[in-house]
């Protein structure tokens, strides 16, 4: 995460949101095959807004 620049952090987080977004969608109509991978999507949400965050504070 540290070595990726803030445009593809960017593109990262709009990624995953949308894979959350249809992973959800999916989950309304039938069972899940992967039943940790939207925690995990929202924890890597979390993970690159944090170096986002800790990117815009040090600069």
């Amino acid at each position: 995460m540290k070595d990726m620049n803030t445009n593809e952090i960017l593109k990262n987080i709009a990624d995953a949101r949308e894979k959350l977004r249809v992973i959800r969608f999916t989950a309304a109509g039938a069972r899940s095959k992967n039943v940790k991978e939207s925690s995990a999507l929202k924890k890597q949400i979390a993970r690159s807004l944090t170096e986002l965050r800790s990117r815009k504070n040090a600069a």
